[in-house]
């Protein structure tokens, strides 16, 4: 299996644009105290070769891909010694870096980018900022508001700890192969909560719960934290998930903290 193919196997498509790579690259900001950058799944390092061009960036890149691996160590010897042959999922980041905080960068394999960002949220901490090439359709649904059908568990959990903006559209054709939808740039920069004003792991299990049924009203969406009825007479109740924002979210899981049986 040659390089290409590998990588539609595993649900990524070359960038085949200096200038979109340029423009990928441009859309780090790196807030301050930031200088490692890690780039997830280079292939042939059409970003990488951008991205080492600027001193300021001390990058590294993971890699799952082997014959991909093979070539940016042959083409860039400078970076032999950063180049991670592992999968991005199950990397320690608190141990690569010391604790230190980290930009991520990346044209993202389509099939795990939800992944990727769970990933991100499992060291919020240290992430300060994540600058991601995905398919459009995913893009809309991380940077979605309350009240859209396409907002969900991701957008809610990333929007809790992240400021996210839709930054630009990217074309087909500028792919090889070309991917059958379009895809677009998000950036994500770290906000200034450091910890939610709830049970942290209790808020991301409500939220998981209140999207698994997502067209009944939380009342009964919720029914597996086992409240007593006279616990859910509030109007938030006759809600459904889509139409509460982070804040809300915290209000709810402090609210199921306190009448939970389960």
């Amino acid at each position: 299996m040659d390089s290409v193919k590998a990588k539609k196997h595993l649900g990524q498509h070359f960038l085949a644009d200096s200038n979109i790579a340029r423009k990928i690259v441009e859309a780090l900001r790196l807030p301050d105290g930031v200088t490692e950058v890690l780039e997830i799944g280079p292939g042939m390092g059409v970003l990488t070769g951008t991205l080492l061009e600027n001193p300021n960036y001390r990058t590294s890149v993971v890699e799952i891909d082997r014959d991909s691996v093979a070539y940016l160590q042959k083409h860039f010897s400078d970076l032999t010694d950063r180049i991670y042959s592992q999968d991005f999922l199950k990397m320690d980041l608190g141990a690569l870096y010391n604790n230190q905080p980290i930009s991520i960068i990346g044209n993202f394999p389509y099939n795990i980018s939800s992944q990727i960002y769970f990933q991100v949220l499992a060291h919020r901490g240290q992430v300060r900022e994540v600058v991601g090439m995905i398919q459009k359709e995913v893009a809309d649904r991380l940077a979605e508001g309350p009240g859209s059908k396409t907002y969900g568990i991701l957008s809610v959990l990333l929007q809790a700890y992240y400021t996210i903006e839709y930054l630009f559209t990217v074309p087909p054709h500028v792919f090889n192969p070309p991917p059958k939808v379009q895809s677009a740039v998000i950036r994500l920069t770290r906000n200034t909560t450091e910890r939610l004003d709830c049970d942290e792991k209790l808020f991301f299990k409500v939220v998981k719960q209140a999207f698994s049924t997502r067209r009944k009203t939380l009342r009964n969406a919720l029914k597996p934290f086992g409240m007593p009825p006279e616990a859910t007479t509030d109007p938030v109740f006759d809600k459904r998930a889509e139409q509460l924002g982070v804040a809300e979210f915290v209000k709810l899981t402090q609210h199921v903290q306190e009448h939970k049986v389960s």
